[in-house]
């Protein structure tokens, strides 16, 4: 069975971080987010995979090759101009000749894809959509059910007097080949609002695929943050890069981290980081790779990418520093704020309440109390 992942979109809710990196290459407890939905795809020995890529796709193509270096095969459409969701997959229609399965790529999951195909195919079903309870479905496409799980109807981000359910579509569809016919061919066009409802329509039979599996949209800096932490808490099977030294504490190959420095769980450190004295890690905390951490400085609840350099008695706390991010003598960096990459936050400067510095920004000695 072949899988498509749609890997075009622009990220702009996770910008500043997405603005030079396309948001599925977006590193998760440092690896590139996407390798964790192809890690899925062969744990299920689904090795044939399409990329439907449009925005900076030389980021994933460079990265990932034709796949045979992991076991699996590549290949990669990019589209001219965006096409949407579900015009995306009309555009690698001629790849598609059997049932398949379709990936949003900004989706951590660990849905159990043997359930789902055998479920679609029990059912004799044209389209099935994995379906997911949340809190709040206002924001989400919600969707309906009738007593044997036929989808009845269709709400995109519907306001609270309109809620009857808390059902969303979570992004993973298991489809066959003839609904694509439903599809213009050339035009931006999505599933959510154009080829379900259409199906719905023409009273093609469509199931709704209900699952308690782990889920997240980690499209925004927040739930960015929260993938991090939700993996590091063990709410998702994740396998760690590095040595794990004490439970729940993982550190990457050459990184040196001095005996006084404070270590909590769960925390992780990529490779070939150095951890000066009297530094504090505490929980929920991921750092990259080839990122020093001077003397003092103290780390919480935060994503730190890869190249960091933290100059002594630093703090940040559960906020974002991108690739490269250079952070002076006693700056703090707190409450959601997320630094662009190679950004230099000079001495002094206090950057909280979810404040937001694009990439390459330097901010001169003591500028900034927000």
């Amino acid at each position: 069975m072949k899988a498509v992942i749609l890997v075009g979109g622009e990220g702009t809710r996770l910008r500043p971080l997405s603005c030079d990196v396309p948001k599925p290459m977006m590193p998760i407890a440092n690896k590139p987010f996407i390798e964790y939905i192809i890690n899925q795809l062969k744990k299920y020995s689904i090795k044939d995979i399409i990329f439907s890529t449009c925005y900076l796709p030389e980021h994933i193509e460079n990265y990932f090759g034709d796949g045979s270096d992991i076991g699996i095969s590549i290949t990669y459409i990019t589209e001219e101009q965006p096409l949407g969701t579900a015009g995306a997959v009309k555009n690698v229609e001629e790849y598609l000749k059997e049932t398949f399965l379709v990936f949003n790529g900004d989706i951590l999951t660990d849905l159990n894809l043997d359930e789902i195909i055998e479920y679609h195919l029990s059912k004799k079903s044209k389209a099935t959509i994995a379906l997911t309870a949340v809190e709040d479905p206002t924001i989400y496409g919600l969707v309906e059910l009738s007593k044997d799980n036929t989808i009845s109807s269709f709400l995109e981000k519907p306001s609270w007097d309109q809620v009857t359910s808390n059902l969303i579509n979570a992004g993973t569809y298991v489809l066959e080949p003839d609904v694509l016919n439903y599809i213009p061919k050339g035009k931006n066009y999505s599933f959510e609002r154009g080829l379900f409802p259409a199906l719905l329509e023409q009273k093609e039979p469509m199931f709704g695929f209900i699952s308690d599996s782990y889920w997240l949209d980690i499209g925004t800096p927040a739930k960015y943050i929260l993938a991090h932490h939700d993996i590091l808490e063990g709410k998702i099977d994740f396998r760690f890069e590095g040595k794990e030294i004490k439970p729940g504490v993982w550190i990457g190959k050459n990184t040196e981290v001095d005996s006084t420095v404070k270590l909590a769980s769960p925390s992780l450190i990529g490779s070939n980081c150095r951890i000066e004295s009297n530094v504090k890690i505490a929980g929920l905390t991921a750092i990259g790779n080839n990122c020093s951490i001077k003397k003092g400085s103290h780390l919480e609840g935060c994503v730190i990418l890869d190249d960091c350099k933290i100059e002594e008695n630093a703090i940040i706390e559960n906020s974002i520093l991108g690739k490269g991010v250079f952070v002076g003598k006693k700056v703090y960096i707190g409450e959601g704020a997320v630094i662009g990459g190679n950004c230099a936050i000079e001495e002094g400067n206090h950057l909280s309440r979810g404040i937001k510095i694009w990439p390459s920004t330097r901010i001169e000695k003591d500028k900034i109390r927000f």
